[in-house]
């Protein structure tokens, strides 16, 4: 055979390098990444947007709430006594007072947890003294049953054993509305709670304390509320 028939040998394609191919690996790897990351940023910052999205409601309105969820969380114990608004002695006494706390925003990422101005939560508290065990027991019972078949999500139901606390935790709504119960076998003392999800006040000004600071509750017990 002559040189002219034989066919040139064809060059082989230079290897790619090992460098090159780890840096469009990981160029390929961080772009990937970096998406992950920019739709993780998206959603959380959606969510805490989400989070500060309350209604505009006057304070005497939500508290006119709270104290609702008591009163019928209050007959359903079987509780006939009428409880008188504030405290005397804390712990001791008969009590029904209200509350006000400031909402929080959650924070972008949960790097900050930041008080949102004119929004704020309001909660109703109150306690009997004086309950023996023949009242309070049934009672819980009894609130437990009726809570459950209202849709409530019971968090917690402690039977107290050997002189122990009795509790009655519940919520809905995510857990922005709830309510707990207390009663306490050694004092015979009873305590209850209800707080309502947060809101705007629509009259609150820039500088004012949190909306809601000062309401008193009416007298708990005195009448079925419509």
């Amino acid at each position: 055979m002559s040189d002219e028939n034989v066919p040139s040998p064809t060059a082989p394609e230079p290897p790619r390098s090992g460098a090159a191919s780890c840096l469009l690996g990981v160029l390929g790897c961080g772009g990937v990444v970096l998406v992950g990351v920019v739709v993780l940023i998206a959603a959380l910052a959606w969510k805490s947007s989400g989070s500060t999205d309350f209604p505009r409601v006057a304070p005497e309105e939500m508290a006119d709430r709270a104290v609702q969820r008591s009163e019928e969380a209050y007959r359903v114990l079987g509780f006939t006594r009428t409880v008188p608004p504030g405290v005397r002695k804390l712990g001791v006494s008969t009590r029904n007072t209200l509350g006000s706390s400031p909402c929080y925003d959650g924070g972008l990422l949960g790097l900050a947890d930041e008080t949102i101005d004119g929004a704020y939560s309001m909660s109703h508290s109150w306690a009997l003294d004086q309950v023996p065990e023949s009242q309070a027991v049934p009672g819980l019972r009894a609130l437990h049953r009726s809570l459950e078949d209202d849709g409530w999500k019971i968090t917690s139901f402690d039977e107290g054993e050997q002189g122990d606390s009795w509790d009655l935790f519940v919520q809905r709504d995510d857990g922005k509305e709830r309510m707990s119960f207390t009663w306490y076998p050694d004092r015979e003392y009873f305590t209850g709670g209800a707080s309502v999800p947060c809101a705007y006040d629509p009259e609150w000004t820039e500088g004012e304390d949190t909306p809601g600071d000062g309401l008193e509750p009416p007298a708990l017990g005195a009448a079925p509320r419509g």
